[in-house]
């Protein structure tokens, strides 16, 4: 099996992952050993720069008794040197596992499609999957196993991913983004049928006090990823009025996947204020990913 999409996993897998990141992450705190990796190796592919996926990933498969190897992007050949089937085949001859945090989900998927062992999306222009299971632990954690969360801001990849799995997980989730900015309509349908399998509900539209109105957490990310630079002037004009402040978060949770432009997005007070839970959103990442590796690899 391979995780490119949330929805690779079902509601029923993606509870498990869930379960197990939980009690990975009570074993950790306690000092119990969990080597149930040892002897396997993952590689990690990266095109694009990383410090939270990388680390949690690498420490990850350390701490479960495996050894992680880094490629970096002058260590590869993604379409250049070699076709991306090739690079696959390769990889599956010594790796137990892929991860790859790739320019184009198309590459991602020729991975799978050749490698032969399991792969992981790591971040891709389509998708965060791995993300967002560190946001549902968090979730779980913060507001319990139901609850209405938000997401105001740029339809990205992340968000693509939070919309999908918060429906997966039963919470409602409400979205609000400029209209040059929102979300394909493949990803609210993927949102809407796990929302009919769940019981949650889905609502996509503009309005941001619309949106966080009532709701248990408030997400954003940055307005202008990693390969947009030369639309920023274009895109914090398009985003004036998504900024979470203290009057639009309220009582609720932040949530942000970092690195944050305090200032821009949200203000310093909100990244850094006493509602925020992006330190427990990174941390989790090492707990969920871990979790995700066993259930895909022992």
């Amino acid at each position: 099996m391979h995780f490119l999409t949330i929805d690779d996993l079902t509601t029923d897998e993606l509870a498990t992952v869930l379960d197990d990141a939980a009690a990975l992450k009570r074993a950790q705190a306690d000092g119990t050993p969990h080597r149930l990796l040892a002897g396997r190796t993952l590689a990690m592919l990266f095109e694009k720069p990383s410090t939270r996926t990388r680390l949690s990933f690498e420490v990850g498969m350390t701490q479960l008794g495996g050894h992680a190897v880094f490629l970096g992007e002058d260590d590869i050949q993604l379409g250049r040197g070699e076709p991306v089937a090739d690079t696959a085949c390769a990889l599956g001859l010594y790796a137990d596992a892929v991860m790859a945090r790739v320019d184009s989900h198309d590459d991602l998927e020729t991975l799978a499609a050749n490698a032969g062992v399991p792969v992981v999306n790591g971040l891709s222009d389509r998708a965060h999957p791995a993300q967002t299971l560190a946001d549902l632990l968090t979730l779980r954690e913060v507001v319990g196993d139901t609850g209405t969360v938000a997401w105001v801001g740029d339809a990205n990849n992340v968000a693509a991913s939070f919309l999908v799995g918060a429906a997966m997980a039963g919470y409602d989730v409400r979205a609000a983004t400029p209209p040059e900015f929102g979300f394909e309509e493949s990803v609210v349908a993927r949102a809407e049928a796990s929302a009919d399998a769940t019981g949650s509900e889905v609502s996509v539209g503009h309005d941001p006090e619309a949106a966080v109105a009532g709701a248990d957490a408030v997400y954003t990310d940055v307005w202008v990823s990693m390969g947009d630079e030369a639309e920023r002037e274009a895109r914090l004009a398009a985003f004036e009025g998504f900024q979470v402040d203290a009057d639009l978060l309220g009582d609720a949770a932040f949530m942000h996947c970092l690195p944050a432009h305090r200032g821009e997005e949200a203000t310093a007070g909100v990244v850094d204020g006493p509602n925020s839970v992006v330190w427990r959103q990174a941390e989790n990442r090492l707990h969920a990913q871990k979790a995700l590796l066993v259930d895909l690899v022992a």
